[in-house]
């Protein structure tokens, strides 16, 4: 007697194992040794993000193995894919960083194409890289299916062995990737010899797992558990911890009891779960990217959720998580002191959690604060009560330089710091900006102008971590300000203003600045203008000669160019949720 405990009449993989029109389909699962019980149970695409191309993925293979235990578990039955993931350590700074933010929309595309196309009635999807973990959330929130999304976990921190001959602040602390990017920055400037920076090199990264700060990869983690997609606190964990395997057992489990009481992506996914998730990333000092992230992940669901909505969730949310790379401590140091479940249960004390949004434990996420035991740290988690700042780490700016917006990060800078002026110096790309500040051809006081490295004037929207990191080792990351259509990492310190909106590709104002062009910053008022009347701006645009050219006139990149929409949106490749004609699980 089959064992079988859900109906699947109603379910996608009805398509590929039920009634003798799908005797082919069901010899292709005898080949792979599925019994009978197995092709009659509920399918569960396990998506991993796994390769060899940096510590962040390399633990997600055997994480899938302990998911699939719990799926089958719960009489489900489990079937593993990868896709591709771009990780941003290895593509900063040179033309691969190019395909990081496409690399997003492919792995959504990719997850949405292999669950089509097989039928799989749910997924739970393991990411650990920046953009991995919005595409995948992306694609569960496209599909529409039940849906557990699970992080690979974050870096252990990097210690100098004792006795290391290297500056005393780099040896007195944990260490990140974000440490080395500043090293560079040191070694121009002739404060870290080779053979210091190799010592560095060496330790900096020490396992398996994601950035070790709150850069994009741990902001989105807090965001899955904030938005309900991952179970609570299974983001925190390091990824060389085995017992990590429990959260893959338990993860498997919970997709099994969505399916029964279907449960899904969209309705864990609402504007209220995804206004939790922007408060999480305000009050941990989190990445600008999610600013990004956030919209995108609305978009798939039809949701009207942009950049400036996000802004003015992150500017009255206060910033009391102190980490790294404003703060001090890493994402090890927030499982500890409890990790995101503390966090919203502190910013459910000053009533900024929606508590009746559903997540994948199949609770309200109200009823799961309810279980939480642990209490704010004072080190790690300030009480919000007494928070690092009364307004969010990460905040929005508008005004006539950027009429669609553009978002900066401000954890751990003094309100007087949160305002700049200076001349514009203007670059028309990434290579010619970090060629200038290596050879120190800029000023103190003034403000870094990167234009042309928009999502689709790049393409790619590039990040511009070598370049700031670049600064911030020449000691100049607070005497100069830092401007760009394109993104920055969540590694990112310093005034670096980011998502200026138009982009230049598109005609924005940021196109028409000139160098000595005076603008004004200030993130208190969050605003951001240039000394420009609007009758000189007209007379600029009617000159202007119209997008730089770029040498993607074909490929991947070149497609990504022609469909990619605003920032402000998310950089959406596709109509999204308001324009989809069918939902997936409904075919």
């Amino acid at each position: 007697m089959l064992r079988n405990r859900t109906d699947k009449s109603k379910l996608p993989s009805r398509h590929v194992t039920e009634g003798p029109a799908r005797a082919p389909h069901r010899s292709y699962f005898y080949a792979m040794e599925l019994t009978e019980e197995e092709i009659a149970q509920p399918f569960v695409g396990v998506a991993t993000c796994w390769n060899e191309a940096a510590p962040c993925n390399i633990a997600l293979n055997w994480q899938a193995q302990s998911v699939k235990v719990g799926v089958k578990a719960a009489f489900g039955t489990p079937r593993e894919f990868t896709t591709i993931t771009v990780t941003d350590g290895i593509a900063m700074g040179h033309e691969g960083m190019r395909s990081s933010l496409a690399s997003r929309d492919a792995i959504a595309d990719t997850v949405e194409l292999t669950m089509r196309g097989h039928c799989y009635d749910a997924i739970v999807g393991l990411a650990g890289c920046d953009k991995s973990l919005p595409g995948m959330m992306m694609a569960m929130v496209r599909l529409n299916t039940p849906s557990v999304f699970m992080y690979g976990g974050s870096i252990l921190p990097g210690k100098v062995p004792e006795g290391s001959d290297v500056p005393e602040d780099f040896a007195s602390r944990d260490l990140t990737v974000q440490d080395m990017f500043e090293a560079v920055g040191r070694y121009q400037a002739g404060d870290v010899s080779d053979a210091q920076l190799a010592v560095l090199e060496r330790v900096a990264c020490p396992s398996a797992g994601a950035c070790g700060g709150q850069f994009t990869a741990n902001t989105m983690a807090c965001v899955s558990e904030a938005v309900g997609l991952a179970l609570f606190n299974s983001s925190g964990m390091p990824a060389p911890y085995e017992s990590r395997g429990q959260y893959g057992e338990a993860s498997g489990r919970a997709v099994m009891d969505l399916i029964d009481r279907n449960i899904r992506a969209r309705d864990i996914v609402t504007r209220k779960s995804l206004e939790n998730a922007a408060r999480v990333v305000a009050c941990t000092g989190g990445s600008t990217n999610a600013g990004l992230h956030l919209p995108a992940i609305a978009h798939e669901a039809g949701i009207a959720f942009t950049l400036q909505d996000v802004c003015d969730i992150f500017r009255d949310t206060p910033y009391f998580v102190d980490m790294k790379p404003g703060g001090q401590y890493v994402a090890k140091d927030l499982y500890e002191a409890g990790g995101v479940p503390v966090v919203m249960k502190e910013l459910r004390k000053a009533g900024l959690v929606h508590e009746d949004c559903m997540t994948a434990h199949g609770k309200p996420i109200g009823e799961m604060l309810d279980e939480v035991k642990g209490e704010a740290d004072g080190r790690v988690i300030h009480a919000v009560a007494t928070p690092i700042t009364k307004t969010g780490g990460v905040v929005g700016l508008k005004g006539n330089l950027a009429p669609e917006g553009a978002i900066v990060k401000v954890a751990g800078m003094s309100e007087e710091s949160q305002v700049f002026t200076g001349p514009a110096r203007v670059f028309e790309c990434e290579e010619d900006a970090f060629e200038a500040v290596k050879a120190r051809k800029y000023a103190e006081g003034e403000v870094i102008v990167i234009r042309n490295e928009g999502p689709a004037g790049g393409p790619g929207m590039r990040e511009m971590l070598a370049t700031t990191a670049a600064l911030s080792g020449q000691g100049m990351g607070k005497k100069v300000a830092l401007i760009t259509d394109g993104r920055f990492s969540g590694a990112t310190r310093g005034f670096c203003v980011g998502h200026v909106g138009p982009e230049a590709a598109h005609g924005g104002p940021i196109a028409l600045v000139r160098d000595g062009d005076v603008i004004t910053l200030n993130a208190v008022e969050g605003t951001i203008e240039v000394d420009i009347d609007e009758a000189e701006m007209d007379a600029r645009r009617a000159d202007w000669a119209g997008p730089r050219p770029t040498i993607y006139a074909s490929g991947a990149l070149w497609k990504y160019a022609q469909l990619v929409g605003s920032a402000k949106d998310g950089a959406p490749t596709h109509p999204g949720g308001a324009g989809e004609a069918h939902v997936y699980m409904d075919l």
